[in-house]
């Protein structure tokens, strides 16, 4: 188990290695692996981020367990992304893989929904942030 042609599956060891983040640099699946340079990259950042100990690894796996859903070459495109935006977590780099509709190409109908049209809107009334600035809004 674990391995696939006589070559170790990392990706049935990423799991295991999230749990002892240590073993990553020593587990004999992860020898024969090259990852793109982003990965180092986000791994490096990981670990100057991240102040407890194995956190930074422990996030890094995290982000190599999502090559267990979504090919190299997305996750890799993802990983790039997130970088150049400052963005350093398998949550934040999860965004740039799941697929974004534009809300701009989407259409709001009123069809069946009679009641939304007696909806009304008021503007807002800013003038409790005007007193809260003016200072009469402190405890």
């Amino acid at each position: 188990m674990g391995q696939r042609g006589g070559v170790f599956d990392y990706l049935h060891y990423l799991p295991l290695l999230e749990q002892k983040p240590g073993s990553l640099d020593y587990a004999r699946p992860m020898e024969d692996i090259t990852f793109p340079d982003c990965f180092g990259t986000l791994r490096r950042m990981l670990v100057i981020e991240q102040s407890k100990e194995g956190e930074g690894i422990r996030e890094f796996i995290r982000v190599l367990r999502l090559l267990e859903d979504y090919p190299m070459d997305k996750v890799r495109q993802a990983v790039e992304k997130a970088l150049d935006v400052g963005a350093h977590s398998r949550d934040a780099i999860m965004q740039f893989l799941i697929p974004h509709i534009s809300w701009r190409n989407t259409t709001f109908l009123l069809d069946r929904r009679e009641h939304l049209r007696l909806v009304q809107v008021r503007g807002t009334d800013i003038s409790a942030y005007r007193e809260l600035l003016s200072g009469g809004g402190h405890a």
